[in-house]
C-alpha cells in the first residue's frame, strides 16, 4: 500500500478545505443567518452526516474559515513589529499588507466581525489579531519618537485607537469597492503618520 507523503494533505484535510471554500462562496450570495448546514453540505457534495463529521455547525465552520483567513494578517502584523525599516516605510508596508488582506477576504472578515458578538470564538480571534496589530503599531510609534507611557496619549493607547480606526474604515470601504479600499488605505496611512508626527 502506498504511504502518504509526510506533509501532504489527507483526504480529510482536503474535504475540510473544500467545505470552507464552499462556505466562502455561499456567503457571496446568501447571508450567514439565512445559510444552513444543508446548503453547505449540498454544495460541497456531502451528506449532512458527513458534514457534521467535520463541523458540528455552520458557526463552527465560520470560526475555522475566519481563523484561516486572519492567520496571514497575524503573521504580517508580527513582521511589522520587527520591521527594521524607517517608521514611514514600515507604516506604508503594514498598510499595504492590511489593504491586500481586505481586498482578498473582505467579505469573510465582514461576516465574521458581524457574527463576533454571537460567536465568542470569533470575537476572541479578532481581539487576539487586533492585539498583535496594536503591538506592531506601538513598536513603530515608539521608534518614531512617541513616548511609551500609560496615559491616553501614550504609544499603546494611541496604537489601540489607530488599530480600531483602521478596522472600521476598512470594514466599510471593503463593502463599497476596491477603489474605496485603496483610498481607505491611503487615509489610514496618513492618520497613522500624523499620530507618529511624521509628515504625510
Amino acid at each position: 500500500m502506498a504511504r502518504r507523503r509526510s506533509g501532504a494533505p489527507s483526504k480529510g484535510d482536503l474535504r475540510e478545505l473544500k467545505i470552507l471554500g464552499v462556505l466562502g462562496e455561499l456567503l457571496a450570495t446568501k447571508s450567514f443567518d439565512a445559510l444552513t448546514t444543508n446548503d453547505i453540505a449540498e454544495r460541497a457534495g456531502l451528506s449532512r452526516a458527513s458534514m457534521y463529521f467535520y463541523f458540528s455547525s455552520k458557526q463552527e465552520a465560520l470560526v475555522a474559515l475566519f481563523a484561516k483567513t486572519v492567520e496571514a494578517l497575524r503573521e504580517k502584523s508580527r513582521a511589522a513589529a520587527d520591521d527594521p525599516a524607517a517608521p514611514r516605510d514600515a507604516i506604508a508596508t503594514a498598510m499595504r499588507h492590511t489593504r491586500d488582506r481586505w481586498r482578498e477576504h473582505g467579505l469573510i472578515m465582514r461576516v465574521a466581525i458581524d457574527q463576533a458578538s454571537a460567536i465568542p470564538e470569533i470575537g476572541a480571534l479578532w481581539t487576539e489579531t487586533a492585539e498583535i496589530f496594536i503591538d506592531a503599531i506601538t513598536a513603530i510609534l515608539v521608534r518614531a519618537g512617541v513616548k511609551s507611557h500609560d496615559g491616553p496619549d501614550g504609544a499603546r493607547a494611541l496604537a489601540g485607537a489607530v488599530c480600531w480606526m483602521i478596522e472600521r474604515t476598512f470594514y466599510h470601504a471593503s463593502a463599497v469597492s476596491l477603489e474605496a479600499l485603496d483610498q481607505a488605505a491611503e487615509t489610514c496611512e496618513a492618520v497613522w503618520l500624523r499620530v507618529a508626527a511624521i509628515e504625510p
